[in-house]
């Protein structure tokens, strides 16, 4: 284990050297730069700023410098604000986009296991078609077309929930379903695929024949070897709901990180974004090593080493 760790570690390191060097050159080989994009600056107004940000450096001089700022831990300042540092955005975004993702991670896997055991149960019959048939739609539906439908049903319509912000319990619920819930149809489709593989297997026969209560099968000795799939599919979908939770952020103006990744993007403000990068590279990183041991330890078969 410690072997394992140690190596993932190193190339998380080097992923993230990766992800900054290529995201350092990539922005700044777009033509345009942080303050072309509002009024037009007076010149020297806009020579002093970028004097400022060290923007007038020599390439290498400012990876060098923004390499060093990464790697200690101190990113220093957005573009467009001075009156709070990166850390301090990071500091009080995340804690709220951590737990709209874990909420929405809990949707995703609550109604994707569940659909997807009681469908395999109760296979080829119209509990089947209907749950596969919500299943696929959800997977061809986008978190923010999903979002869309939501605010309509359950703002406007049924005005159970709030429209926006962040504060509540009753806030986390809408946005945390439209991150989950594409999601919790792809988890319902590999546990449905899974369960059907392991119903048929010799010791779920055997199972059955000792005169085991068909629930205590599916629960005990079932459900541990149709996981699998669903675990292997747990990376991507970590990724998939951060990724969507940039978008979800802004729908309903919760103040998370991927605000800010979205507004550091569109401003080209370099620190910002880059940070925003890493971090969510971090995230992955960290989620799909979780995974990995989470396999071998749910499948004895599966070593680390």
């Amino acid at each position: 284990m410690i072997r394992f760790l140690t190596r993932r570690l190193i190339w998380m390191v080097i992923t993230l050297w990766v992800v900054f060097t290529v995201s350092f050159f990539l922005m700044r080989a777009v033509p345009g730069g942080p303050f072309d994009q509002e009024r037009k600056l007076d010149p020297q107004a806009e020579k002093n700023l970028r004097d400022r940000y060290q923007l007038n450096d020599p390439l290498l001089v400012q990876y060098w410098n923004n390499l060093k700022n990464q790697a200690t831990f101190n990113p220093g300042y957005p573009l467009k604000r001075i009156d709070i540092s990166i850390g301090e955005i990071i500091r009080d975004g995340f804690p709220i986009s951590a737990s709209l993702g874990i909420l929405a991670m809990g949707f995703a896997l609550t109604l994707g296991l569940t659909a997807g055991i009681i469908s395999a149960i109760k296979r080829y019959t119209a509990i089947d078609f209907s749950l596969m048939t919500v299943a696929t739609v959800g997977i061809a539906l986008p978190n923010f077309v999903i979002a869309g439908v939501v605010i309509l049903l359950f703002v406007f319509m049924i005005p159970i929930f709030p429209p926006a912000g962040w504060g509540t319990i009753s806030h986390m619920i809408l946005p945390a379903f439209c991150l989950g819930a594409p999601y919790a149809a792809y988890i319902a489709r590999l546990m449905r695929t899974g369960m059907l593989d392991v119903l048929s297997q010799d010791y779920i026969r055997t199972a059955y024949a000792k005169g085991l209560m068909p629930r205590t099968v599916v629960l005990r000795h079932a459900i541990r070897g149709a996981i699998l799939p669903v675990v292997s599919f747990l990376g991507p979908a970590i990724a998939g709901i951060l990724a969507g939770s940039l978008v979800v952020e802004r729908i309903f103006a919760i103040p998370g990180v991927g605000v800010h990744f979205i507004e550091a993007a569109i401003q080209r403000d370099y620190p910002l974004a880059i940070s925003m990068e890493l971090l969510y590279t971090v995230l992955l990183f960290s989620a799909n090593t979780i995974v990995d041991i989470a396999y071998s330890v749910i499948d004895p078969r599966v070593k680390l080493e």
